[in-house]
């Protein structure tokens, strides 16, 4: 069925409190998605919204918000893998298309997050974990994500200045990226300066500067075969590669404990896939909800071997100018989490930057770009690569 091309790619702005409805935040990245892509509701035969329930009332919310988009009659679908849900529609809207079923799709990721508490978010993020075993007895994100961290130090001496320097990146690119949530400046001082909230204490070794905040937002992908996307779009950017995993859910049936193995086996499909490895990458994009996330996911897509991931991010290797510039728009850290559009966001990043449409984030002529996006604490991996 030939070539799938990315056409349009859209993000409302990620805030901490949106004042209108889900259908409505899904409305603005739809809008700036249609409008880069310069096509008319009626090209779109099919739609997926994406998302994580429970964080509002909407019950079946694709069906919502397909129709305040305009999208009917044409057949929409629901897609949830906790916070890679956008990324997971982009490879059943690929595979909808390479088997002929539609033709051009939209990929509509949203999260209303703060239609509750804080508390509140966290116990459902809880809940992505075993009900059963797990969730009950107080683990959330960040005391999971600082499991992983302590697995980390132990085994290779990784130290809180190692994961400070992820964030202090984080936010050097989060200061020009209008998107973003947060848009101050961070420095290494403020990691030690306890009169910082970047130094509290969230979960030993974590502090709040390495933890994301959660957001709400939305964002879009339109998807075409070949034929629709050439005639389409002067600027289409294929999928090379797209790879996914999933893991045991209880910590206590994973062997690896200092990187995430759907992070490794997502990657290898996805490489495989497109006839690529890591060394080919010019521009990534990486789940940082923590900073030891982006740790480990420098390690497990093979950007270093297993414990280098600190010289990495020492030498600036992961900054616009080096060999492999990664989340230099400000990542999650910098961006905020609204876990449904999450996935869409990083790969509109990517597309941006291999159309050289990146503004004061670009990269230095990138043809393959990768997208890494986890659901849940190493639930759910999706590795995607794309190129011009």
């Amino acid at each position: 069925m030939g070539k799938v091309g990315i056409i349009g790619v859209g993000q409302s702005n990620f805030v901490r409190g949106y004042p209108g409805s889900i259908r409505e935040l899904a409305f603005e990245g739809f809008k700036e998605a249609m409008g880069d892509a310069q096509i008319k509701i009626k090209d779109i035969d099919a739609s997926i919204i994406a998302s994580a329930p429970e964080y509002d009332k909407q019950r079946s919310p694709a069906g919502v918000i397909a129709e305040y988009l305009g999208l009917i009659p044409q057949p929409t679908f629901y897609i949830e893998s906790i916070c890679s849900s956008s990324s997971t529609a982009l490879k059943v809207a690929y595979s909808m298309i390479k088997a002929g079923l539609h033709d051009v799709v939209a990929i509509v990721g949203f999260q209303k997050m703060s239609e509750i508490s804080s508390s509140e978010s966290q116990e459902r993020m809880g809940r992505g974990a075993d009900i059963q075993w797990e969730s009950p007895f107080g683990t959330m994100m960040p005391a999971y994500y600082a499991m992983y961290a302590r697995a980390h130090m132990a085994a290779y001496g990784t130290t809180l200045e190692d994961l400070a320097k992820i964030r202090v990146k984080a936010a050097t690119y989060g200061q020009i990226n209008e998107k973003a949530v947060y848009r101050k400046s961070i420095t290494m001082e403020m990691f030690t300066d306890p009169e910082s909230n970047m130094s509290a204490t969230v979960a030993k070794p974590l502090r709040v500067g390495d933890c994301c905040a959660n957001a709400d937002g939305s964002s879009c992908i339109i998807v075409a075969n070949e034929e629709k996307a050439k005639a389409m779009s002067d600027k289409p950017v294929w999928v090379l590669g797209i790879g996914a995993a999933s893991e045991a859910v209880n910590m206590a049936g994973r062997d690896l404990l200092t990187g995430l193995s759907v992070s490794i086996e997502a990657g290898k499909q996805a490489y495989a896939m497109a006839g690529v490895t890591s060394k080919d990458i010019d521009v990534a994009e990486v789940h940082d909800c923590f900073t030891i996330a982006e740790m480990m996911a420098y390690e497990n897509l093979g950007f270093v071997k297993p414990g280098e991931g600190k010289d990495l991010i020492a030498s600036k290797e992961t900054y616009k100018e080096g060999s492999i510039p990664v989340n230099v728009d400000g990542g999650l850290l910098s961006k905020g989490h609204p876990i449904g559009a999450t996935g869409g966001s990083q790969i509109r990043t990517i597309v941006l930057q291999l159309r050289e449409e990146a503004g004061e984030m670009q990269v230095k002529n990138p043809e393959i770009g990768l997208v890494h996006n986890i659901g849940g604490v190493g639930l759910y991996g999706n590795v995607t690569i794309l190129g011009r």
